[in-house]
């Protein structure tokens, strides 16, 4: 605020909104619009009328110079009542202000006024040479427009000049009455004008949210600053399912980056995502999967009092977070193969002390040789089928937990891996999911005794995991969903399920394979998946490719079964 010496109150600036910035100005164009045009339309018309009362006055003076009544009389040089009274039967018919008919002297045989018959005046010299003149005139009665016309004789002879005259006050009239019409219509044009440059600015205060031009300018600033700024990403639809956010990091999330104003079926974006979008439901942690990613997503509706902008999903990438998890699973795992190995040799050789020690030798050999047929016992080793000690520990550990659910779990007799994994991590996460959900499904099953068989097979540098259980099989609503984020068959509602099948799939595809539901079930056996994960194998040993088994034994008879 501004005090000032003598100022009782204080000075504020006025400081308009841009609406009202923008009417003032519209306003003021308008009104100058109309303004000069009234101006204009006034010159315009003056001159028009100007001309027009000029050519009239012309005509009733060509009408009275026709007359040869009247220009005998003039010609023959005498003054005659029968001029005066003709000439005065045509002002009166016509309104003129004056008509006047003087001969080449000047002098007047006809007049408005009396007094002036017969008295010389002054004869227009064009008149003389036979031509016509239109003109504004000032004389004794007034300012007129004057038509000044030749008087001939039969011989075509000037005689005489016929001088009609129309008051200039019928001009200013009837120009007055024109304008003050095309007043009145620029007046209306000037208030519809007005009303829509204010239904226009209401329309713009709408569309801008009430902001000002600086207030917008500072938010796009911001905006900018913060979306382009933070690692999360951000994607946002307006409220006609356009995108209109994507900023650096959901590009990167994505793999795609759509451009501003594309139609969301358009979008290129993952299925989950897409439909989280149609939902138009705030959300918050949900798991969408992309071809490498795994994201964790949140939506939120964004209104403005009652009216709908649009939907914001703000991405996080959990990818990171799900490979340190997977490690810290491949270790949890291989610790609890260690312990479950200790507990279950632990047990043997103290069943194997008893026998021999009470002399139950043939009880000894027999539970030997059934030790030795355990088809994962023979495993252990670079000498046994699976070289990989990922793949070994992973068996041993997930042997034992199905052993502590009383599932027996078997490798089928075409499992064969004769080199090292070059993505251990991945192939045990997508193997320990497969055995996770399989051991659940025999453990939960009907059939007894419950079982899981899994089949690794080598072909080339190529690993293909075939994995059969003894469950009740996938219910047919979910086979076609079967591979989406938050499916899942098991029941335990104290723990999150639903990613694992997704993860799997998402590995397999990142390397180039897929993940898929072979058999959904039948007689012989539950759920059959068939996992192809190319290039896994290390290349640097060829005898993947010597022992290549036939590609119709590659298969276990019991997936063989099911898939049919």
């Amino acid at each position: 605020m501004d005090y000032r010496v003598g100022v009782p109150f204080p000075l504020t600036r006025w400081n308009p909104s841009f609406a009202a910035q923008a009417l003032l100005a519209q306003v003021g164009v308008l009104t100058l619009v109309v303004g000069v045009g009234s101006a204009l339309t006034a010159v315009l018309l003056g001159a028009e009328l100007e001309q027009q009362y000029q050519q009239r006055a012309l005509t009733i003076a060509r009408t009275i110079a026709a007359d040869q009544t009247i220009a005998r009389h003039v010609a023959a040089g005498k003054l005659s009542p029968d001029v005066r009274r003709r000439t005065e039967a045509v002002r009166m018919r016509t309104g003129a202000l004056f008509i006047s008919v003087t001969d080449t002297r000047g002098v007047r045989h006809a007049h408005i006024d009396p007094a002036h018959l017969g008295r010389a005046g002054t004869v227009t010299r064009e008149v003389l040479l036979n031509r016509e003149v239109v003109a504004i005139e000032h004389g004794t009665l007034s300012t007129s427009a004057r038509g000044r016309v030749p008087l001939r004789d039969e011989e075509g002879a000037v005689v005489g000049e016929v001088v009609v005259g129309l008051s200039a006050n019928a001009i200013d009239d009837r120009l007055g009455h024109l304008l003050r019409a095309a007043m009145g219509f620029m007046a209306g044009t000037l208030l519809l004008g007005v009303a829509g440059v204010a239904i226009l600015t209401r329309r713009l205060k709408g569309q801008t949210l009430g902001l000002e031009p600086r207030d917008l300018a500072d938010l796009v600033r911001g905006r900018e600053a913060v979306l382009h700024g933070i690692d999360d990403g951000v994607l946002a639809i307006d409220q006609g399912n356009r995108i209109s956010v994507c900023n650096d990091a959901a590009a990167r999330l994505l793999g795609t980056s759509p451009a501003p104003g594309t139609e969301l079926g358009q979008a290129g974006l993952p299925v989950g995502l897409r439909e989280l979008f149609e939902r138009h439901r705030p959300a918050r942690g949900v798991l969408v999967t992309t071809t490498d990613r795994t994201l964790i997503v949140s939506a939120t509706p964004v209104t403005r009092g009652e009216r709908d902008l649009g939907l914001v999903v703000t991405l996080r990438d959990r990818t990171e977070l799900d490979q340190m998890a997977r490690e810290l699973d491949v270790v949890r795992a291989l610790s609890d193969a260690l312990r479950a190995q200790a507990h279950e040799y632990t047990n043997r050789l103290h069943i194997l002390f008893g026998l021999l020690r009470l002399g139950h030798h043939g009880e000894a050999e027999a539970y030997l040789a059934e030790l030795i047929d355990d088809p994962l016992a023979v495993e252990h080793g670079d000498g046994g089928r699976l070289r990989d000690p990922y793949i070994r520990g992973l068996l041993a550990a997930k042997n034992a937990t199905a052993s502590e659910r009383g599932v027996r779990l078997h490798l089928s007799d075409e499992s064969f891996v004769p080199s090292r994994l070059t993505a251990p991590l991945d192939v045990v996460t997508i193997l320990g999911n497969l055995l996770d959900n399989a051991i659940a499904a025999a453990a939960g099953g009907g059939r007894r005794p419950a079982w899981v068989e899994v089949s690794l097979v080598a072909q080339a540098h190529s690993l293909d995991v075939i994995v059969a259980d003894s469950g009740d099989g996938v219910p047919e609503d979910l086979k076609d969903t079967l591979f989406g984020p938050g499916i899942t068959t098991n029941a335990d509602v104290e723990h999150p399920h639903g990613i694992g099948l997704a993860l799997a799939r998402q590995l397999t595809r990142r390397h180039g394979g897929d993940l898929k539901l072979a058999g959904t079930g039948g007689t012989e056996c539950g759920a059959v998946f068939v996992a192809t994960l190319p290039g896994v194998l290390d290349s640097a040993d060829d005898s993947a490719a010597l022992a290549e088994p036939a590609e119709d034994e590659s298969i276990p008879a019991i997936a063989k079964e099911s898939s049919s």
